[in-house]
């Protein structure tokens, strides 16, 4: 069974007297252990895509089921809660807390969970610090990090309730391409070696390239999935390489 299984996905807006199709009829496989990049001119669907996927919002038609369970007959609470158990999200903007250290900002996901203990707690947190290389910098706030070391932050932070999918919006957004490719390496690593399924949205040839997959969006439709970058690259940009 696939972990993520849409099929003829539709998700409509209403702006003012106007209906916008953001998604109009996404049908898609994801299996476990997948490194999923989707690319897309602006307006092309990536982002209703990724909240689609992360339960972060509900499509108006279709079938969207996540390890077996149908997200469309979920409310929004239940949404909610299978997002904390299945999945773990980077974003761009590191979105860390500024006042607490790297290991608090880990914790922080697990603080109202009862399964855990506070020593349990923390020794997860620091050792997914540990195994994004950030064990001498724990006692750091964000501020007196780099913004590749909070991108490390926020990735261990993201894997601290040991998610079934790593969901990354831009996730080298604000780096530079030396310490982009760092992070690359790092998610890669966490997808060849640990087995977590890993679905990025990117605009950046050099960050997709790292994907096994590639899913080209255009106009609410998927225009191309592929595990060939050329092709993928061809179809983003056309024969003649303009997008």
């Amino acid at each position: 069974m696939s972990l993520i299984r849409l099929e003829d996905v539709q998700k409509t807006y209403q702006l003012d007297q106007t209906t916008v199709a953001a998604l109009r009829g996404v049908s898609l496989d994801i299996d476990r252990g997948e490194f999923v990049a989707i690319m897309g001119p602006s307006g092309s669907g990536k982002s209703t895509l990724m909240n689609t996927l992360g339960c972060l919002d509900r499509p108006t038609e279709g079938t969207y089921e996540l390890d077996g369970e149908d997200v469309m007959k979920m409310s929004a609470n239940g949404r909610a809660d299978l997002r904390n158990r299945k999945i773990g999200f980077v974003f761009q903007n590191f979105n860390l807390l500024a006042r607490t250290s790297a290991l608090e900002n880990v914790e922080l996901p697990l603080l109202y969970s009862r399964s855990i203990s506070p020593r349990q707690r923390r020794r997860r947190a620091k050792g997914l610090l540990e195994q994004v290389g950030l064990g001498d910098r724990m006692d750091h706030h964000p501020g007196q990090l780099s913004g590749g070391q909070q991108q490390r932050v926020a990735i261990a932070r993201a894997l601290v309730n040991e998610p079934a999918i790593l969901m990354a919006d831009e996730p080298t957004g604000n780096l530079d391409s030396r310490t982009s490719n760092e992070v690359m390496q790092l998610l890669g690593n966490l997808n060849a070696e640990g087995g977590i399924t890993l679905i990025i949205v990117t605009h950046e040839q050099d960050v997709a390239r790292h994907a096994r997959r590639i899913l080209i969006l255009r106009d609410g439709l998927v225009e191309c999935d592929t595990i060939d970058f050329a092709e993928a690259l061809q179809a983003l940009h056309g024969p003649d390489g303009i997008g």
